[in-house]
This record gives structure tokens, C-alpha cells and sequence, in this order.
């Protein structure tokens, strides 16, 4: 619920780079300072009850910022008319952003998918030494820009080399500047129900095995009122079109039978139904008193997803809830019309609204917008809240926006330009990011932390290897009030895994007579039928068994075979879970099992 809004300024700019293909005043970008590229896919990540773990049971938190321009008519990141993406990208990971949040239309992905990808508009690139911007984006001619899908791919493999993780979000079905005001994920520019989920599953498949990628909010802010009956996105039990929790589960389901690795984000809806009166149904006209309706932010109601939680055939590892919140400089909702606190805007807004999920154990939380005005009044009071709610309980989150041009809120950035020699020079709205900085994942001793294994977060920030091996448990992070924790790393290089064989078992039969005795042994090898890496009895391999294994180990008193948890390890999940064969269950298990899921391996070390 926002504006996108382009600066007269950046207007011009822009019309005089699609000209020339860069102003003469471009000099020479600064080195990339970029590390070596992590390569190895094992970035994935999965849920496991309200917390996100990576493949060896290690915390996570996602704590990001939107970068949108995909959606729009640009059909690219904004302000590559007048920066360069590495530039911008080293800044983004030198201040400790994880993860960015990249808007796009259905639309878009659509012309990627038939082949004829849409070209992109308001991009400036060039070769000539002289005023070297975006080299990597220009065709053959060194001044004119590539197309819209291999402008995403180049920025997926900068996000690699900068130690930043992305997902998309589909703002819209249609490519438009203000689609976001769209209530429904289908109905324009030819998408209908199917087309958005092929093209997600189009996408989703390209990149399963590229670890850059590694969700996908499914529909940005499905809105509407319940007045509107059939125009507006709804969550109930039905499978009526737009019935937001059928659709959302079955493109779930899609994306997961071709990456059963990737994180399904999805949003709420508008509006829900208030049971006030007996007969009251979608589609009804309001009612002044007793409405039947509940109202939300645009895509920030969960309150059926009490009722009809998202559930996939795959099972629910992979499923993230992404509500958007705002404060009253967007609109004055009236759980801000008193002397606000977080108790009160739990109680009449935020808790039976999207919170219990998290607070709960339903599943991990993602706040994929939240953002606005420093005003210092209502606006940033709000953002004060939310944002130490979000670190009080380990919400992940996307913050709107790094773009100056959002209406509505403002961005991070406050000014972006290009000059000879030195490169993009970004002005930062610095109050604004030391509020937002404070919810960055970070040490102790202030160095953020990183989702890749490998690669360190910028020049101010670390792997997610090196935060397990040597922070985690000496001074801990901004999480959980700065508990420490142990961890574990993730083998740099999987194809140097070791691992054991499956043991013979020894049988000796002994054969005697008056006067001889002898003895002969045999090896065979163990018959069973029992599902090998099954920790937790439940039927399927997934990563809640690789979970369970690790917490087994790390805390045997609540999850070991006699734990005190109601899910600790049974005997004949012990069992299950010794897939290299050393009469033991160790970490060596735990990783076995996740290569294995991550397709390293055809088969489980004991098969």
C-alpha cells in the first residue's frame, strides 16, 4: 500500500541516458571488492516450527530491504539509470543487508518464459573507458542494454558475489507503476490463475540450483473488500478463484515439486469475515455497526489462517507468512487513534491479526513491508515498535524501501548519483537507517551476519560459517535478547565429504566334531526395511529429520531418545537416522541426509 513515484529530475536523467547510453561526465566505477563466488548450493533454507534454519539446524533471521523497479515500467531495478548495480550492491551488503525483496510482474516473467523477454527502459550502461557504468549489462555495442531477463540474471549473480540473498515478489499480474493497487493476482495483461503459477514454476525451475534465489512471495498485498464479493481476494475453504489460501496452496505446491528447497512467502488478504451476525456471508453489503467484516492493512490479515493454514502436499517446511504493516503517516487506521504501545497495538491490532503465528509456533513470520516517514512523532514511534517486537521475537523482515521514490514512505536512500572517477555516491537517509539498523542481524560486536556459508556479508560482515564457528557461541547476536548458541559449519566443499560405508555384519557358525573343530565367517550386509533418514517416524525424508538430528546432539536431555520433548527421538527413529553406518547417530548423519536432499547424492550412504 504504496506509491511509486518518479523525481522530474530522475526523469531527465533517464531520458538523456537512453539517448547516449551514459552522460559524458561517467567516469570509471570503483573495484569490485566482491569475495570469491560461493558455488556450491547449500545456502537452502527451511522452517521448523516459528524459527528458519539453514541445512545443518543453525538460526537464521532474514532481515532485509525491497529494491523494486521489476514491476514497473522500467522492467529493471530503479536508479540504474544513474548507478552503477555493484556500487549499490556493495553499499546494500556493507550496511549489512542480507537479503533484498525484488518487486516484479507476472507480466514480466511471462515474456521471459515465451522467449521474448520485455526489453528494459531508463538504463544506463557503457563500456568506453572513459565513463564505464553497468559494463556488464551492455550488449555488443557497449552502450546498449541488455533485455529485462538477463538484466535479472546479471543481478542474481551480483547478489552471489556480494553475499546477498534475493526473492521476488509478485507485485503485480500486470506490469504497471501502480499495479500494486490490483486487488487479485490474475485478471490483467492475459494472466489468468494458471499463467501465474507456470511462470512462478518457470522461474522457480531455472534457479533450483542457483541458492541466490531463494524464495518467492507469491502475490504482493491480495486486497479487496468483502463488499466487492468475487473482485476481492478472500481467505476461507472454498476453491473459489479467489479464495487467496486455495490458490496460494496449490502455486506452493507447483514451485515445490520442481524446488522442493525454495521458501514459499505467502501474504495475507484485506478483509475477513467477523462472524457478527448468523447469515452474514463474502460478498454482503457493509454494515455501519457490526460490520461483517475485519479490516487489515492490504495483505496483512491472517485471521483465517487460523482455520485454513497453508498446508501443501509437500508439508509445511517451506512455507513462510509475509504480512505488511504501516503506520499512521500511510493511513490512520484506528489502532492509532489513542497513546499507542505495543500492548495496545497487539491487542486491537496486531496479535489476532498476524502475530499469533509467530508467537504461537505456527510458522516463521517475514514482515515483507514495513517502512515510512521519520517524522519524528506518531510515524517513527510506530516503526520503533514493530521494529523491537521484530527482534524481541525473531521475525524476519524486508524493510520498504531502499528507492527514494515511494510516495508513502520514503526510502533509504535519499539521493543516488554518478560522477567521473568516483563512481555512484549514494546519500542515505541516515536517521532513518540507524532506526532500521538496530533489526539488522548482527554480532555482539556489531559485524552482520550473512545468509551464504561462504561468502561474507560486505566489507563490515561475515559468512554464515564463520558467524557458527567462531561468534555463536562466544558472543551470540541481536537474537533471542543475545543468547549464544552452538553451531555447526557447512562443509565448504561437499564433494570432499567424507563418509563411511555401511559395516558388515559378522556372523560365525562353528562346526565340531570328535575330532576337529572350525570355525568360518561370512560378511553380510544388514537387511532391513526401514526407512533410512526418517529421524522423526513421520514417513518422508525432509529437513525436519536433518533438524531433529541436530537437536538430538546439541541437546539430548529434551530431544535425545529419552527427551523431554513431546517430538524428541524415538528409538526407531535412531535408527533411521544412522545413514552412514556407524552404529551411531553423529553429525555426519545430519549432513549425509542433506546432501542427499540437495540431490549431492542419488542415494543414502546405508542403501
Amino acid at each position: 500500500m504504496k506509491k511509486l513515484t518518479r523525481t522530474a529530475a530522475a526523469l531527465v536523467c533517464a531520458a538523456a541516458m537512453t539517448i547516449t547510453g551514459a552522460a559524458p561526465s561517467f567516469g570509471q566505477t570503483n573495484d569490485m571488492t566482491a569475495q570469491a563466488v560461493d558455488t556450491n548450493n547449500d545456502d537452502w533454507l527451511h522452517a521448523e516450527g516459528s524459527r528458519l534454519y539453514d541445512m545443518n539446524g543453525n538460526e537464521v533471521w532474514l532481515t532485509g530491504a525491497n529494491w523494486f523497479g521489476f514491476n514497473c515500467n522500467e522492467a529493471c531495478p530503479h536508479y540504474l539509470w544513474s548507478a552503477d548495480a555493484d556500487d549499490c550492491l556493495t553499499e546494500i551488503a556493507d550496511r549489512g543487508i542480507n537479503i533484498i525483496r525484488f518487486p516484479i510482474s507476472t507480466e514480466l516473467i511471462v515474456s521471459w518464459m515465451k522467449g521474448k523477454p520485455n526489453p528494459v527502459n531508463s538504463f544506463s550502461c557503457n563500456t568506453d573507458p572513459a565513463f564505464t557504468i553497468n559494463a556488464d549489462f551492455c550488449a555488443e555495442d557497449g552502450k546498449t542494454p541488455v533485455d529485462s531477463m538477463q538484466v535479472f540474471d546479471i543481478m542474481m549473480k551480483k547478489c552471489k558475489e556480494h553475499g546477498i540473498k534475493a526473492f521476488i515478489d509478485i507485485h503485480s499480474p500486470h506490469t504497471d507503476n501502480s499495479g500494486h493497487n490490483y486487488n487479485l493476482w490474475y485478471g490483467k495483461a492475459g494472466v489468468t490463475t494458471d499463467v501465474w503459477i507456470d511462470s512462478l514454476v518457470w522461474l522457480a525451475d531455472k534457479y533450483k540450483d542457483d541458492d541466490t534465489l531463494i524464495g518467492y512471495d507469491l502475490k504482493n498485498e491480495p486486497h479487496g473488500k468483502g463488499q466487492e464479493g468475487k473482485e476481492a481476494a478472500k481467505w476461507d475453504g472454498s476453491k473459489d478463484e479467489n479464495n487467496w489460501a486455495y490458490a496460494a496452496t496449490r502455486c506452493a505446491e507447483a514451485i515445490l515439486d520442481v524446488n522442493p528447497h525454495a521458501l514459499i512467502l505467502v501474504e495475507g488478504v484485506e478483509q475477513s469475515m467477523s462472524g457478527a451476525m448468523e447469515g452474514d456471508y463474502w460478498g454482503m453489503p457493509d454494515r455501519r455497526d457490526n460490520s461483517p467484516y475485519i479490516g487489515a492493512w492490504w495483505g496483512g490479515n491472517f485471521r483465517g489462517a487460523r482455520k485454513y493454514p497453508i498446508k501443501p502436499k509437500q508439508g509445511t517446511s517451506q512455507i513462510v507468512y509475509s504480512p505488511h504493516d504501516y503506520g499512521p503517516s500511510v493511513y490512520a487506521q484506528t489502532w492509532f487513534d489513542k497513546n499507542f504501545t505495543e500492548e495496545t497495538l497487539l491487542k486491537d491490532y496486531w496479535y489476532d491479526t498476524w502475530a499469533y503465528i509467530n508467537a504461537e509456533d505456527i510458522g516463521p513470520e517475514l514482515i515483507g513491508e514495513w517502512g515510512g516517514h521519520m517524522d519524528g512523532a506518531e510515524n517513527q514511534k510506530w516503526m520503533t515498535l514493530l521494529r523491537d517486537y521484530m527482534i524481541k521475537h525473531h521475525i524476519n523482515h524486508t524493510f520498504w524501501c531502499l528507492n527514494t521514490n515511494s510516495g508513502d514512505t520514503g526510502g533509504l536512500w535519499d539521493d543516488l548519483g554518478f560522477q567521473a572517477g568516483k563512481g555512484t555516491t549514494i546519500k542515505w537517509n541516515e536517521p532513518k537507517y540507524k532506526l532500521f539498523e538496530e533489526a539488522l542481524w548482527q554480532t555482539k560486536s556489531g559485524k552482520y551476519i550473512g545468509l551464504d556459508h561462504q561468502v561474507a556479508l560486505g566489507k563490515n560482515g561475515i559468512s554464515l560459517n564463520d558467524f557458527y564457528t567462531n561468534y555463536a557461541k562466544s558472543e551470540g547476536s541481536n537474537l533471542d535478547g543475545g543468547k549464544t548458541s552452538d553451531g555447526k559449519a557447512v562443509n565448504a566443499d561437499p564433494s570432499k565429504t567424507t563418509t563411511s560405508t555401511t559395516k558388515p555384519v559378522v556372523t560365525t557358525t562353528t562346526t565340531s566334531d570328535s575330532t576337529t573343530s572350525t570355525s568360518s565367517t561370512t560378511t553380510t550386509p544388514e537387511v532391513s526395511n526401514r526407512t533410512f533418514g526418517d529421524s522423526n517416524c513421520d514417513g518422508t525424508i525432509d529437513m525436519s529429520d536433518v533438524v531433529l538430528i541436530m537437536q538430538s546432539l546439541a541437546n539430548p536431555n529434551k530431544y535425545g531418545i529419552s527427551g523431554s520433548d513431546e517430538k524428541h527421538m524415538t528409538e526407531e527413529g535412531q535408527k533411521n537416522a544412522d545413514v552412514v553406518g556407524n552404529n551411531g547417530v553423529t553429525t555426519d548423519d545430519a549432513l549425509a541426509i542433506q546432501l542427499y536432499l540437495l540431490g549431492k547424492y542419488t542415494k543414502l550412504p546405508v542403501e
